[in-house]
C-alpha cells in the first residue's frame, strides 16, 4: 500500500541561525524521505501493473475460451429459431401457393367450359357439324354400306331373273346462305 508522508513541520519564525540549518537539514531530510516515499509508491505501482498484465494473460485464455463456448451455444440457439421460423414461413407459403393454385385451377376450367360452350354456339350457327353430328353419320354411312353389301349378294343370286332398278337420285342439301354471300 501507498504511505503517506506528513507535511514537514516549520521552523518557529526568528529562529537562529542555526537552527536555520537544522531546519534546512530536516527539510533536505523529509525532501528525500518523500523522493523515496514517492519511488516506493511508483515501484508498487507498476509491480501492480505487472501482476495484473500475468494475471489477465494467465485468466484470459480461459475467458476467451469460455466467451467462445457462449458463442456456440448462442449461434445454435439463435440458429435453431431462425430454422424453425423458416419452416413456420415456408409451410405457409405453400398452403397458399396451394390455395391460389386452386382457385386459379378452378378459374381456368371456368373459363375453358364458357370458350367450349360459345365456340360450340358460333360453329352451329355457321352449319358446322358437331363431333357427335359426325359420329351419327357415320353409323348411318357404315349401316348403309352393309345394307349395299347384303343387297349386293343377294342381288348377284337374283339378278337374272329381275332387271336392276335405277337407283334414286340422292336428295341435294342446299348450304345454309351466310351474310358474305347474302
Amino acid at each position: 500500500m501507498v504511505k503517506k508522508i506528513s507535511k514537514p513541520a516549520a521552523g518557529a519564525t526568528g529562529a537562529r541561525k542555526g537552527a536555520r540549518s537544522a531546519g534546512d537539514f530536516a527539510a533536505g531530510l523529509n525532501t528525500s524521505k518523500l523522493a523515496a516515499s514517492v519511488k516506493d509508491s511508483a515501484q508498487q505501482i507498476w509491480l501492480a501493473g505487472m501482476g495484473a498484465f500475468a494475471k489477465a494473460q494467465e485468466e484470459g485464455g480461459k475467458v476467451f475460451e469460455a466467451l467462445v463456448k457462449e458463442g456456440t451455444s448462442l449461434q445454435k440457439k439463435t440458429q435453431g429459431l431462425a430454422e424453425d421460423k423458416i419452416a413456420e414461413v415456408t409451410g405457409r407459403m405453400t398452403a397458399m401457393a396451394g390455395t391460389v393454385t386452386a382457385k386459379a385451377g378452378q378459374n381456368w376450367d371456368k373459363l375453358e367450359a364458357i370458350f367450349e360452350q360459345r365456340t360450340a354456339k358460333a360453329m352451329n350457327k355457321l352449319g358446322v357439324p358437331t363431333a357427335k353430328d359426325v359420329q351419327a353419320l357415320t353409323k348411318r354411312v357404315d349401316d348403309l354400306a352393309a345394307a349395299v353389301s347384303r343387297l349386293s349378294k343377294a342381288g348377284g343370286k337374283t339378278a337374272t331373273k329381275t332387271a336392276p332398278k335405277a337407283a334414286a337420285p340422292a336428295p341435294v342439301k342446299r348450304a345454309r346462305k351466310t351474310a358474305a354471300s347474302a
